[in-house]
């Protein structure tokens, strides 16, 4: 154990490191939406709507909800994500989890809450992303009819992803692009002919950086090398 005239140093070191307890607290809006498709290549269940944390700590979902155009915060919980980690990946799709990940030949480690029946998306419509103070998140409205000024890629059988960086959070469906197969996002085939890359991001960070575990080993590796230098000038 640190020594008890150490603690308060070793508390000062990580507060100034942005170190906090638990590894579930996080800025929110490091969430961004990051693809989604209206609707199968059949026509029938498997639109989705991925979110990614592009940050580099995990964030809990619990309390989190999404809705469509109605924009009512709480509509669809997704608190079945449970934490999702820093680079991570969910999906939220209107046929069962089970079977959208046989279409897209995903693992059970890819987090997929199914059977949205109640805010299914349309051709214009938008996607809204609530945490559990019911705050706006993240938005994205389009039409692919291109009516008006917003506008968008028609997602029929085919995602859509940003296209660079400056589409996510933007609020901007022009931004955004059609999947094609090996793509930048690594967009495939699935098992029913869609074309995306659900699960996956171009833009989430390889390796998460100042995660919670490396900056408060940073701050112990400070409060050693402390230590010891008024060990020897004692």
């Amino acid at each position: 154990m640190w020594p008890t005239r150490l603690l308060p140093a070793l508390l000062a070191a990580t507060s100034i490191a942005g170190v906090f307890i638990s590894p579930a607290q996080a800025a929110n809006s490091d969430v961004k939406i990051t693809e989604w498709m209206y609707q199968s290549a059949a026509g029938g269940l498997g639109e989705f709507v991925e979110f990614t944390n592009l940050g580099s700590t995990a964030i809990n979902f619990s309390g989190w909800s999404y809705a469509d155009s109605s924009a009512k915060a709480g509509d669809v919980s997704l608190s079945a994500f449970g934490v999702v980690n820093a680079g991570e990946s969910v999906l939220l799709t209107d046929t069962s989890a089970t079977n959208f990940r046989s279409t897209w030949n995903l693992s059970n480690s890819v987090k997929v809450i199914g059977d949205n029946a109640k805010d299914n998306l349309g051709r214009s419509d938008a996607i809204n992303l609530y945490d559990n103070n019911n705050a706006l998140i993240d938005s994205l409205i389009y039409n692919d009819q291109g009516s008006g000024n917003v506008k968008g890629p028609r997602t029929n059988g085919i995602s859509a992803h940003p296209g660079a960086p400056g589409a996510l959070g933007a609020n901007n469906a022009n931004l955004w692009i059609s999947s094609a197969v090996g793509d930048s996002e690594g967009s495939y085939l699935s098992a029913t002919g869609e074309i995306g890359s659900p699960g996956k991001t171009a833009f989430a960070p390889a390796v998460p950086i100042g995660s919670t575990e490396s900056l408060l080993l940073s701050a112990l590796i400070t409060l050693g090398t402390v230590a010891r230098r008024r060990a020897h000038k004692k």
